[in-house]
């Protein structure tokens, strides 16, 4: 009973967590605000279908999955919350904005094509530009730059990898390399010659990713950039310059904004069907199994709680298929509890006390449990790894509700009916 009674302890713990982030303004987690976020579908919001041009690729994938990470960045000035960006077909990028109402504002922030340029210092205003940091916005680059003819079309690619500068034991560094083509190295070469002890901007999107210092002439078309901290801020640039490789040029072929009165209407109608089929269920199980039943629903009621504050915390984006998957987990969720009440039914007949009837009914029933479970759960990975951004939150939502319900049912009602099993009560617990 001591283990059992931990048990219970421990459930009552996760069982507080979870109202205290289920409440409407939950707290916050590492300075980080626990939420509900809700989908283009339930927020209204703007969706976007851009089509790249893929004629001039060598790589389509790679070159497709650059334009994505372009298009995330971009997104991001916009200050959208969740967004989706997610491939359609073969050369088609969906992208949803839940709560931007400007759809001008989202095209003209987003559509731009992107390119790599090389910049180098100029003289003043008249002949260069001020630039923006690529990472901050609100940081400016002091002078002025002016364009070369070096482009991201002139480069063949960049890696990271370590550089011992010290000469010395434990000294390696992160760098950056660049590769250029024959065409790429004659321009770097002029480059670098002309520019030594100077700073040369690396340019995407028309702002600044990097500004390194010439050190010497460079004729071999293979370069350097030192200076990065660690190994993560290295990558981060190596992708960019990556992505500034090919510019691919995308055009809209599809937009529509989706109206708040769609989604709060959307909204109100699933919440009255979750709250339909909870009673309905809810009611089953208590006139058909009656106290042992109402153990199960007092359980439901936990695994609801419990998936809610997961739902918040990881978070999931909820879509009306998202809740669709979380309301038929409830189903699954109801099934488990069944499978045990049926065969510790089957132990009371064959005349075990009412304790050791729950144990062997709860270790006969997991098989079942565990191996219908798992077949959802492996058709949910199926569906999250092939499906688009709706099937995707329909999968999502099911799998955490079946793992959940897995732990309600196993745990959960088990905990709770072998308490009562050792009190007064015991006399109600029959099935």
């Amino acid at each position: 009973m001591r283990r059992t009674w931990i048990i219970f302890v421990f459930i009552v713990i996760i069982l507080a967590l979870s109202i205290v982030i289920d409440i409407p303004k939950g707290p916050k987690i590492f300075g980080r605000e626990i939420k509900t976020h809700l989908g283009l579908d339930l927020q209204g919001g703007t969706e976007l279908i851009y089509q790249a041009d893929l004629s001039k690729s060598d790589n389509k994938s790679k070159d497709l999955t650059n334009l994505m990470n372009i298009f995330r960045q971009r997104i991001d000035r916009l200050g959208v919350a969740e967004p989706a960006i997610q491939q359609q077909g073969s050369d088609q990028v969906l992208i949803q904005l839940p709560g931007v109402k400007d759809i001008g504002q989202a095209i003209a922030t987003i559509g731009q094509t992107y390119e790599l340029v090389f910049m180098t210092q100029a003289t003043d205003q008249t002949t260069g530009a001020q630039l923006s940091d690529y990472y901050d916005q609100n940081y400016t680059y002091p002078g002025f730059w002016q364009p070369t003819d070096l482009t991201g079309s002139d480069l063949v690619k960049s890696d990271v990898t370590y550089e011992n500068q010290n000469q010395g034991v434990g000294q390696s560094q992160p760098v950056v390399t660049l590769s250029f083509n024959n065409t790429g190295k004659e321009k770097f070469a002029k480059i670098t010659k002309d520019n030594l002890k100077k700073q040369v901007a690396i340019i995407l999107d028309n702002r600044i990713v990097s500004a390194p210092t010439v050190q010497s002439e460079i004729t071999d078309g293979k370069a350097i950039i030192t200076g990065q901290k660690d190994i993560k801020e290295a990558k981060k640039l190596a992708d960019r310059l990556n992505e500034g490789m090919l510019p691919i040029p995308a055009k809209i072929i599809g937009q529509q904004n989706v109206g708040a009165t769609l989604g709060s209407e959307s909204v109100k109608k699933s919440l009255i069907a979750g709250i339909i089929g909870l009673i309905l269920v809810g009611l089953f199980m208590i006139i058909h199994y009656r106290f042992p039943g109402f153990i199960a629903v007092i359980a439901l009621g936990i695994y609801s709680l419990i998936t809610l504050a997961l739902f918040k915390t990881i978070p999931v984006t909820m879509t009306l298929a998202g809740i669709a998957g979380f309301i038929l987990s409830i189903g699954m969720a109801v099934d488990a509890n069944i499978l045990i009440f049926e065969r510790t039914r089957e132990e009371l007949r064959s005349g075990k006390d009412i304790a050791a009837a729950i144990e062997e009914g709860f270790r006969r029933a997991w098989n079942s449990i565990r191996d219908s479970n798992f077949s959802t759960i492996i058709t949910c990975i199926i569906l999250f790894y092939f499906g688009t951004g709706i099937i995707k939150g329909f999968a999502l939502t099911l799998a955490i509700g079946v793992l959940v319900s897995m732990f309600t049912a196993i745990t959960v009602s088990r905990n709770f009916l072998l308490i009562l099993s050792h009190t007064s009560l015991r006399r109600f617990l029959h099935v």
